[in-house]
């Protein structure tokens, strides 16, 4: 969901960008080894950003201008002791930016970035605007793929006679017996499994459990209309991307089969009817009891860490309105609707008025059942084809496959923009979109429907960035809602009778079926839940930037709190987000949870403090 800001190579000559960023390199590295902090920073830009992932700072951690440059190198360039830089491919330019991937080494291991340079205003010399720093394996405990990959077979004499199947029933009967994963990952939708497959890869013991019956159920058991707005380019897990023949929008329970395919060829380590009771941490031991009932059996077990993958959007937010204890009808959130199934001749209303609201209103009146939406505040609308082309298209798309971008450069290339600008990006991508749909937009305001672009007019992904709801990508439904199809109301809910819900301004809408699309919690509310509030507490708000802008309170923190990264309570990770995320972000962490798995050193540069508590 962003511009890229290299798309052109340029030839050689004076300004060549492969001779700029080989010039920066080379004296950006002799500048680290001779330890000259003064020198490096003044190869950045005033208004400069450097984003690390792991790879200096141990954490997921963005620095802004020199002075924060200066401190953390001054705290983690020692112990990092990075070298070897260089381009990964030829360098790319745009106007005066030239910009290229990067490979570097560290005393631990071996990273990729991306590094964008542009003219000093005053001397005309190169500088540093953005820099991404990733790590990507560690030295001595690389993944066994491609040219290292374990052979399977054994040619020749082995002592040890075992089948596959055998050593996997033995090594799956081991981690029941010892009750002591290193890791266990509470949460088996994309994101656990995404985790479970790169820490076995890694060679960490560990589990991923889930309440469902089987993996995929999370998307099974949703109403049967539901289909991924993400585009297919876009939505990748690692190591296995979907087939040249998947569709572009995955039905649901396609997902659901894929992910149940996915865990089985991956061989991620997952106990399916498993739900977690308590979990508390021993500081002394350093490591958590965890009570759990698997199909109906306890169990207590002793991971080091715990990661909950139960969703980005965390619990199911039901809000509490006078008069739910005396309506005769069925009332239920979003995450429990069944579809439109079994409600021919009812009245539903759906409060509500974002991704989840209008998916469930296309399908109920497209059933014949009266459906009216209430649309309690203003709401982010971007049409499906609008943003695969002029959102996604440089990055996730067919066209941009077939010109060369890989799924590994677009994440990267996403990464690399700053989110402290990303938003200036996006604005003049949806000032396109606004005037290419001027027409759709203007029947859905006749229609009363209340449309914003967000705060800054920056549009959807920096709406999702930043408080994760407000918003929805049409793929049909709000057609419905301009010809009136879809009923529209305004304004708060007041109260519920028998039969109906009133409104703030008395208006009374009858009702048969009332339907919560009223979102999401912070995650820690499922630690609040399993560990106590004080747990919970302790780390504070998950997702969310810092903008200041609605639902996302300063200060500014500059990553998404809490996610992927160290937070205030040892041993105890947050892993979740959409199928990009889940796919980008489970190395890094997968990567820490090695390393610390392993004994390598940590230290932790910019632990997130804590400001808000949900």
């Amino acid at each position: 969901m962003t511009q890229t800001l290299e798309p052109t190579t340029a030839g050689a000559g004076p300004t060549d960008p492969q001779q700029r960023i080989d010039t920066w390199l080379t004296a950006f590295e002799s500048a680290l080894a001779a330890r000259d902090i003064d020198q490096v920073t003044g190869m950045f830009a005033t208004d400069s950003f450097w984003r690390d992932l792991v790879s200096f700072t141990w954490n997921l951690k963005t620095v802004e201008g020199r002075e924060q440059i200066a401190d953390m190198l001054t705290t983690r360039l020692a112990d990092t002791d990075p070298r070897a830089f260089r381009t990964a491919e030829p360098a790319t330019v745009e106007g005066d930016v030239a910009a290229a991937f990067i490979e570097f080494e560290t005393a631990t291991g071996r990273g990729v970035g991306h590094l964008r340079l542009r003219p000093d205003a005053v001397s005309g010399t190169d500088v540093a605007w953005t820099l991404l720093t990733t790590l990507q394996e560690l030295t001595g405990h690389e993944e066994p793929s491609g040219a290292t990959r374990v052979r399977g077979a054994v040619h020749g004499s082995d002592p040890d006679r075992r089948s596959w199947a055998e050593k996997r029933e033995d090594e799956d009967a081991a981690l029941s017996s010892t009750r002591a994963p290193y890791v266990l990952v509470i949460g088996g939708g994309q994101g656990g499994i995404a985790l479970g497959a790169r820490l076995r890869q890694l060679g960490v013991p560990s589990i991923v459990v889930d309440r469902h019956d089987r993996p995929g159920d999370q998307w099974r058991q949703r109403y049967k209309s539901l289909c991924l707005h993400d585009p297919v380019w876009y939505d990748h897990l690692p190591y296995l991307p979907f087939p040249a023949n998947w569709p572009v929008f995955a039905p649901k329970d396609k997902i659901g089969d894929w992910l149940e395919f996915y865990t089985k060829v991956m061989e991620v380590p997952y106990w399916s009817k498993t739900t977690c009771l308590s979990a508390d941490y021993d500081e002394q031991a350093q490591q958590w009891t965890v009570e759990i009932e698997r199909d109906g059996d306890p169990m207590t077990l002793h991971p080091t860490q715990l990661v909950l993958a139960t969703g980005m959007s965390g619990k199911a937010n039901v809000p509490s309105f006078p008069g739910q204890d005396v309506f005769t009808g069925d009332q239920h959130h979003s995450s429990q609707h069944p579809g439109p199934d079994g409600y021919a001749g009812q009245r539903v209303v759906v409060i509500g008025a974002n991704n989840s609201a209008h998916d469930i209103c296309k399908a109920l009146v497209e059933n014949g059942i009266d459906t009216t939406m209430v649309q309690r505040s203003s709401t982010h609308i971007v049409r499906s084809d609008s943003l695969m082309e002029i959102g996604l298209g440089a990055l996730y798309s067919e066209q941009a496959v077939e010109s060369g971008m890989t799924t590994k450069k677009a994440d990267l290339t996403f990464a690399s923009l700053p989110y402290r600008i990303m938003h200036e990006f996006q604005i003049p991508l949806y000032d396109q979109i606004r005037e290419r749909d001027k027409d759709f937009y203007d029947r859905l305001e006749a229609a009363g429907f209340d449309l914003d672009f967000g705060d800054d007019d920056s549009g959807l992904f920096m709406k999702y960035l930043r408080r994760g709801s407000g918003y929805y990508i049409d793929v049909g439904a709000c057609d419905l809602v301009a010809d009136g199809t879809i009923k529209l109301a305004h304004g708060d809910i007041d109260h519920l009778t028998e039969h109906s819900v009133v409104l703030a301004d008395g208006t009374e809408l009858d009702a048969d079926v009332v339907v919560y699309a009223t979102g999401y919690g912070s995650m820690n509310g499922w630690a609040a839940d399993l560990m106590g509030q004080d747990v919970a507490d302790r780390v504070g708000k998950v997702w969310g930037l810092g903008s200041e802008t609605t639902k996302d309170p300063g200060p500014w923190e500059g990553e998404q709190r809490n996610m992927w990264k160290p937070t205030q309570q040892p041993g105890l990770w947050f892993h979740g987000g959409n199928l990009h995320q889940s796919r980008h972000y489970s190395l890094y962490l997968a990567l820490q949870l090695k390393a610390r798995y392993e004994g390598i050193p940590t230290p932790v540069y910019g632990l997130q403090d804590v400001h808000h508590l949900s």
